[in-house]
């Protein structure tokens, strides 16, 4: 009966979005465990393969691009530990495509810690401060995409940055993120406990699935962003990704 009442309350408490400031989001976080956090979610997005999830439509544009046009210009935006940015270079590396990737944070300390990253594994790719809220859109991209970013926004801020981010995608925007699910919810807590010891990723993990939209939710915000004829697909696991094209 207890488990029956808790699996209900659970279901119930999915039905609509809760929105608490994740732990990460803290600028008086520690410096190591704001470190430790990161590593932690380096270790998620590989597994969910998450740079996967962004690398086809970007692939496919690049493949498009003349061989006198220059690189394709690529911007993670929210890039945290950098390891999504730093793995769509290495598999343009790979593929022998043209290619210029950066990433941006908000955080100082986040951008501190993926230039370090980049470095020691020899990646180029090159980081920035930005406020994607309160910031102008940055110029001059081909791709922009961010993971794991629009959970974290009210729904006000969600439409503001989704436009903003189709005004700076010269071509493509790519938004990958969570699904709200009990699916996802079981996941994101084992997932987290299995792939970190760290108490800001456990705690921000289910908070994250929490604060996610659902695929019609992430529609709406898309329409009143104008972004019009985008593509919204399911992907694994218990993600989906917004895609919008420029006409």
């Amino acid at each position: 009966m207890a488990h029956r009442e808790n699996y209900h309350r659970i279901a119930m408490m999915l039905t609509t979005r809760v929105l608490i400031p994740e732990r990460m989001d803290n600028p008086a976080l520690p410096a190591g465990d704001h470190a430790a956090a990161l590593r932690g979610l380096e270790r998620i997005n590989r597994l969910s393969r998450s740079a996967g999830i962004l690398w086809s439509p970007i692939r496919g544009l690049a493949e498009k691009r003349g061989a006198g046009d220059g690189p394709i210009r690529v911007l993670d935006v929210a890039t945290g530990a950098g390891d999504i940015a730093m793995e769509i270079a290495r598999r343009a590396k790979r593929s022998g495509l043209a290619m210029d990737v950066q990433g941006c944070d908000i955080s100082p300390r986040a951008i501190d810690f993926a230039r370090e990253r980049a470095k020691r594994a020899g990646v180029s790719v090159s980081f920035f401060e930005w406020d994607a809220v309160r910031d102008d859109p940055p110029t001059g991209f081909d791709v922009v995409m961010c993971s794991l970013f629009l959970h974290h926004l009210s729904e006000a801020d969600a439409v503001a940055v989704l436009a903003k981010l189709g005004q700076a995608a010269g071509s493509l925007l790519l938004v990958n993120d969570l699904r709200r699910s009990r699916a996802g919810l079981a996941l994101a807590w084992i997932g987290t406990r299995l792939l970190s010891r760290s108490a800001v990723v456990h705690f921000d993990g289910p908070q994250s699935v929490r604060a996610a939209f659902s695929l019609e939710e992430v529609a709406e915000l898309a329409r009143r962003a104008q972004l019009s004829e985008f593509s919204l697909t399911r992907r694994w696991p218990c993600r989906f990704l917004l895609e919008w094209r420029r006409k």
